[in-house]
């Protein structure tokens, strides 16, 4: 079934001329249009379905430093400062809060990891707290069971994924941009070598440069231009039951399930990394490349059935500008939950959490998320096609840090100091042998 979603109007004419034109209206797609429009750009974002239809909604909702890859750790920081800017600046609610996220464990080689990672933190200025036995044990008190540790980060917080990129595209609205609902891009034109439009269902716009954050979808739109960029998506799945006790913390992590309260007091529940892997052509086509990591996590990751086929994002065939196009076709990626999970989930949080036995099971949806070899997005101008760039491969954690992505990406595609430095995230790093190994945090 579908996640929970807040509807938004957007624009109905196509504008033939942009700027810039952005690809995919997830929550990068999304912040980079509102950071362009900012900054006086005639911007118009294009998505083939619903704004925040696909992972946008379907996550977690966390805005987290702790335990980031050190590659990423900057890009958080900034995102979380942000967040409250954009609320601030446009009086639209994305359901931000810095509510602390809770770490607990009974396993000394995971305490020992993210004490590990707490050392680092502290010579960037990123403030986690590790807990003592009885700390962890207080602060996790509604579970009512020792605990030999855990992490408390108490200015990271979460943002509701049913309300955040809606939020923001309406504030792109507001500013002069466009936004295009139900409206596929095709593909691109070029002139010189060099993009000069975007052909969509609606029609075409001219422009010089566009950004593709099209999220699973954007490998297969890669390859129709000669770009190889290595991605597998992993489909996952949530639940999400009635209202909890208000002892139940915000945000809650252990390796057995993990939760957060919603705006309405319900509680949102998951396994962490837990996950099947539907088999696709392009899928084996980067196996290798993906090889190590399905390794590392193989304890959490199951075979699954044809239904990444059938969705047609992770395709190896070629479309034509002039006919309808696999996106057409699978307007919004919604795959079926995991039963098994749901069940296991639902048990695991109710072992977890005495309490939750008088709650029920409100609904459940599943999301593809979009993985690259490393965990970590390919951000970059692609130089077998000037103007155009990539924003994709957000591996789970593009949520979190959305809003600071997006004020990265306006930065490369207006030509002003970035945010951070781009260079950890240029997707050319996939295309050598050496194509990057995976952070120790």
């Amino acid at each position: 079934m579908p996640a929970p979603l807040i509807s938004v109007e957007t624009n109905s004419e196509l504008p033939t001329h942009a700027d810039v034109v952005v690809i995919g209206g997830g929550i990068i797609g999304t912040f980079t249009a509102y950071y362009l429009a900012k900054r006086g750009m005639k911007v118009a974002l294009v998505e083939k379905g619903r704004v925040g239809a696909e992972q946008s909604s379907r996550n977690w909702g966390w805005c987290r430093q702790q335990n980031r890859d050190a590659r990423e750790l900057p890009l958080s920081t900034k995102s979380l400062d942000l967040w409250e800017q954009f609320a601030a600046e446009t009086g639209e609610d994305t359901g931000f809060r810095r509510c602390g996220l809770l770490y607990l464990s009974n396993n000394e080689k995971e305490l020992a990891g993210w004490a590990k990672w707490g050392e680092f933190a502290r010579t960037v200025n990123v403030k986690t707290h590790m807990l003592t036995a009885e700390q962890a044990a207080e602060h996790g008190r509604v579970t009512g069971k020792p605990w030999k540790g855990g992490v408390f980060s108490p200015t990271d917080g979460t943002a509701d994924p049913s309300r955040a990129a809606p939020a923001v595209a309406r504030a792109i609205i507001k500013l002069g941009g466009t936004v295009h609902q139900g409206c596929a891009a095709r593909g691109l034109e070029t002139e010189g070598g060099r993009l000069s439009a975007v052909v969509t269902e609606k029609g075409t716009i001219r422009t010089k440069l566009a950004v593709l954050a099209g999220g699973a979808w954007a490998s297969s739109f890669c390859r129709q231009y000669g770009i190889r960029f290595p991605q597998a998506s992993i489909r996952q799945t949530i639940l999400s039951v009635s209202k909890g006790a208000k002892e139940i913390p915000d945000a809650l992590h252990t390796d057995e399930v993990s939760m957060t309260r919603r705006a309405d007091g319900g509680i949102t529940l998951a396994i962490s990394g837990r996950g099947r892997v539907d088999p696709t052509l392009q899928l084996l086509r980067f196996a290798p490349q993906f090889l190590p990591m399905f390794q590392r996590r193989w304890r959490k990751l199951a075979p699954g059935g044809l239904e990444g086929f059938q969705s047609g994002h992770e395709g190896l065939g070629r479309w034509r500008l002039d006919q309808p196009t696999p996106m057409e076709r699978m307007r919004i990626l919604d795959p079926k939950a995991d039963a098994s999970t749901v069940e296991l989930t639902y048990k695991r949080a109710v072992d977890l959490i005495p309490m939750l036995k008088t709650s029920s099971v409100t609904a459940a949806w599943a999301g593809y998320v979009d993985s690259t070899p490393d965990g970590v997005p390919g951000i970059g101008e692609m130089a077998n096609l000037p103007g155009l760039v990539l924003a994709a491969g957000f591996s789970g954690h593009g949520f979190g840090i959305g809003p600071g992505a997006g004020h990265l990406i306006a930065d490369i595609v207006t030509d002003m100091t970035p945010l951070v430095d781009p260079r950890p995230y240029h997707p050319d790093r996939f295309q050598s042998s050496a194509w990057g190994k995976v952070a120790e945090f």
